[in-house]
């Protein structure tokens, strides 16, 4: 599809585990307004943002939407349209990335529902570090499992991706050499460069590896989830709730997952909590 005339707009909607972020554009690029909003219906934030969309479209004619999904797999490198059959193998991944996938995949399935002649993409957040060697995608595991899909992928690579076109502006000098990327937020991790290219990242199989985050552990000695199922008595569910929802900086300090309020708390243990987010 062809875009290009000023008469057309573009809808930008990165729907993550805590919000939803989205922005117009121009078909030029140019952007026309941003917002962000919370909820849980993925109908009822669809109709806000196309409300707030159309209030802003000044003459325009919305003509395509961009997503951004948090897990492509080994199939999905790059952008691509989305149709009910790329939908379906993206939700496949949902046990990969639990938190994020159906927020991510949620307002596609509703859009395709409410506007099916608006056209969708997906750019993907596992993409930007397929240029990873095998070292770093590897896991020291028998070979069959990684030829079924259990490797490394990594995260934020639209984040990454960004701060990779941006830094031979800022500095050359660096943007030619090595180094280290981090995207701190609810969801946190590092990513090393060479050249503005992917070689390493925190993240792994899912986005609970690598550094202490919001809710989620980060690394943790795989021999901690055999405890807590055959020792603890606990569910895979209940571990799975455990790991990406009630761990991380709101676990340690018992007060908050937000750096926020545990930067303004005197309590001892939100204390401890900042340190070993440092730490790691």
């Amino acid at each position: 599809m062809a875009l290009g005339f000023v008469s057309e707009a573009i809808l930008a909607v990165n729907a993550g585990s805590s919000g939803v972020k989205f922005a117009l554009f121009s078909a030029d690029a140019q952007e026309l307004a941003r917002d962000a909003c919370e909820g849980d219906d993925p109908e009822g934030l669809v109709e806000r943002i196309l409300d707030w969309a159309e209030a802003r479209l000044g003459g325009r004619r919305l003509v395509a939407a961009g997503h951004r999904v948090v897990h492509g797999g080994r199939e999905f490198t790059a952008p691509v349209r989305l149709d009910a059959s790329v939908v379906a193998a993206l939700q496949r991944l949902t046990p990969l990335a639990p938190l994020h996938q159906p927020h991510s995949l949620a307002p596609v399935v509703v859009l395709m529902a409410k506007r099916p002649e608006l056209v969708q993409f997906a750019c993907f957040d596992t993409a930007f570090h397929h240029t990873m060697p095998a070292v770093a995608t590897r896991f020291a595991l028998p070979r069959a499992f990684e030829d079924s899909g259990v490797r490394r992928y990594g995260f934020h690579g639209l984040s990454y991706e960004y701060i990779a076109r941006r830094l031979p502006e800022v500095s050359p000098r660096l943007a030619k050499g090595r180094v280290v990327v981090a995207h701190l937020g609810n969801g946190a991790s590092l990513c090393a460069m060479r050249d503005c290219v992917s070689v390493d990242t925190t993240m792994g199989f899912t986005a609970l590896d690598g550094l202490v985050m919001g809710t989620r552990c980060g690394a943790l000695d795989p021999g901690v989830v055999l405890y807590l199922l055959q020792h603890e008595g606990m569910s895979v569910g209940e571990v799975e709730d455990l790991l990406y929802r009630r761990s991380g900086l709101l676990g340690v300090s018992g007060v908050s997952g937000d750096m926020r309020v545990l930067m303004a708390s005197e309590a001892v243990a939100a204390k401890e909590a900042v340190e070993l987010f440092v730490y790691r």
